[in-house]
């Protein structure tokens, strides 16, 4: 039994939402695995999407959890479990890494000798787009995120035993270092998993970008959890309004930096009209992809943003979680308006038109939604096993007071 339970005498509502969480997980997994029986390539890319996108929650919840350390206030020590949960999936991520490492000649052109050698421009990028070097490089950004939350969830257990204050100053310690090399990991991990596959494009924005966008899926996950568990021991009575105005205050500002770095990388591309770089955004903005990318304008920003300026709905637990759970919908929608178009001309081809492929769309949502329900089910046994507030750290006495 969670310790909430022993404290409170109270279930969390969770257990269903994680039973049926394992249940869809295990049903799309076995629905591409059946799938990938004749159609591999694309099951696999399908996979990167949703794993890309799962990983990323994972990471987002690291680095929030390095900023709250760093920064303190209220609205950190309210989601701190929640952020800690998701970075033990880390582990488990590292794991569900390996179908991207053994399908890499299915999924990147630069991996296949042939076509490297077909090709000048791949030639030119042998000393980094490398399958040993590939690997070396995967296994670092691993050390590093996994190292990261290793510490960080291992001095909060020893904080819960002893309340040692001499701990946050060791959170602090290492979440400075630890924002640093979470920046240049991620950037790098969404130069070697991502933009990779169209090895003939580059953008220098693109992994802020990515990095903004693992940020804001890990935000609205936490503040979609929060919003569920709010009225509820031993949130009740603890967390008020206040509180999810801060956080709403910052999803807003996660949305608005998303849509920044993405208008500036359009902005910048389009008006360079340079041949290697214009093909990526010809891809994403012609036929069906076209209208996705509306889609992604009008509720991955236009929408979320009018309704968080609202205080109303800031302050509103069921308001602002469904705001989140859009927002995080929206994020596996973008992902996929980023990876996918590459299936049809990526892989080393040469055409630019715009593929929509209605088999691809739909292999990659039930990826997502596969890969996402053994995600929630592992997140929620995560959470279960510490208690949901940090009672013992020094600055939980601004929960009470938070205005």
């Amino acid at each position: 039994m969670s310790s909430e339970v022993a404290s409170t005498g109270v279930e969390p509502p969770w257990q269903e939402v994680q039973r049926r969480a394992l249940y869809f997980g295990a049903g799309g997994l076995v629905l591409l695995t059946l799938v990938a029986t004749f159609n591999l390539r694309c099951v696999l890319h399908s996979y990167l999407v949703a794993y890309l996108f799962w990983l990323g929650v994972g990471l987002g919840c690291l680095a929030l959890l390095m900023v709250q350390h760093l920064t303190g206030g209220a609205w950190g020590l309210v989601i701190r479990r929640i952020l800690e949960a998701g970075t033990r999936t880390l582990p488990y991520l590292a794991v569900f890494f390996l179908p991207v490492l053994f399908g890499m000649h299915e999924l990147y052109s630069w991996s296949r000798p042939a076509e490297v050698a077909a090709d000048p421009e791949l030639a030119k990028k042998v000393p980094y787009l490398n399958v040993t070097f590939f690997m070396v490089r995967a296994a670092f950004y691993f050390a590093v995120w996994l190292g990261a939350a290793f510490l960080l969830n291992r001095w909060s257990k020893q904080q819960d035993d002893t309340a040692d204050p001499r701990l946050a100053g060791k959170f602090q310690t290492i979440s400075g270092p630890g924002l640093l090399l979470y920046g240049l990991t991620v950037t790098f991990a969404s130069v070697d998993w991502a933009m990779s596959l169209e090895p003939h494009w580059f953008s220098t924005i693109y992994g802020v970008l990515f990095g903004m966008g693992q940020v804001l899926s890990a935000m609205a996950l936490s503040v979609a959890v929060l919003a569920a568990l709010a009225s509820l021991p031993p949130f009740a009575g603890v967390v008020s309004a206040s509180h999810f105005r801060d956080l709403g205050g910052m999803l807003l500002a996660f949305v608005m930096l998303w849509a920044y770095m993405a208008l500036s990388q359009f902005l910048l591309i389009w008006s360079g009209n340079l041949p290697e770089e214009i093909p990526w955004y010809r891809s994403r903005l012609e036929g069906g992809w076209k209208m996705i990318g509306i889609l992604l304008i009008v509720f991955h920003f236009a929408l979320p943003f009018l309704l968080l300026l609202s205080r109303t709905v800031k302050e509103t637990p069921r308001m602002l979680g469904a705001v989140a759970i859009v927002m995080l919908v929206m994020r596996m929608v973008d992902m996929m308006w980023m990876i996918v178009p590459a299936y049809s001309h990526g892989s080393g081809a040469k055409e630019v038109e715009a593929h929509f492929a209605a088999m691809d769309i739909l292999s990659s949502i039930v990826a997502l939604v596969g890969l996402g329900g053994i995600w929630l089910w592992l997140f929620f046994i995560e959470l279960r096993k510490r208690p949901l507030l940090p009672v013992r750290d020094p600055a939980f006495a601004e929960l009470t007071s938070h205005e």
